[in-house]
């Protein structure tokens, strides 16, 4: 079907962003088109106003509006551990449990040489430059192949150092049936499996 141009051209835009299909783009066109004008302005609004104030901190690479931000300036965090996340979404997704208190580093991504990703694209030189009084790192990568070639990049540079080095567990979500969980998930919730007492 053809559209009016300005609207195909809003559907392309949307289809750019990450996980964006055709029918999402199209679905969010049409709600853009469908709200007030206040609305679409607060909207572009919210968009520019988070592109000119957000930034990497300069410390842990996590967005912020101050630098260094809210949990590098936090002298209460445990400055003996550091949880190394591919992104600031990984980074969010870990504070939300409430129960990790120390510090972070964020890469920018994981080894993926199909995507052109490799170490020299990763934050690991800066990771390197900020280990000194630290003595765990914990990995908080997705499962996949290039979560896990980034862990083993990292493990063969950081075992000479000295640090204590973990990664979180995986296995079943928490209220999902065995049934319907994958024979990888199964191993690594097998893998990551603690002592009742």
């Amino acid at each position: 079907m053809t559209y009016a141009e300005p609207f195909g051209r809003l559907i392309d835009e949307f289809m750019k962003m990450p996980g964006i299909g055709p029918k999402s783009a199209q679905r969010l066109a049409f709600y853009v088109l469908q709200i007030s004008n206040s609305e679409a302005k607060s909207l572009i609004a919210a968009i520019e106003e988070a592109k000119k104030k957000i930034r990497y901190c300069s410390k842990c690479f996590n967005l912020t509006v101050q630098d260094p931000c809210e949990i590098c300036a936090d002298e209460s965090r445990d400055r003996s551990r550091i949880c190394i996340v591919a992104d600031p979404k990984d980074l969010i997704a870990v504070e939300k449990t409430r129960e990790y208190k120390g510090l972070y580093h964020v890469l920018g991504g994981v080894i993926s040489p199909l995507d052109g990703m490799g170490p020299e694209n990763l934050r690991i030189k800066e990771l390197l430059g900020r280990l000194d009084g630290v003595s765990e790192a914990i990995f908080a990568l997705n499962p996949t192949v290039e979560g896990e070639a980034t862990i083993m990049y990292l493990t063969k540079l950081l075992k000479p150092m000295d640090l204590k080095l973990t990664r979180i567990a995986y296995g079943l979500p928490v209220g999902s049936d065995m049934d319907y969980a994958d024979e990888v998930t199964l191993t690594k919730a097998f893998e990551g499996r603690k002592e009742i007492k």
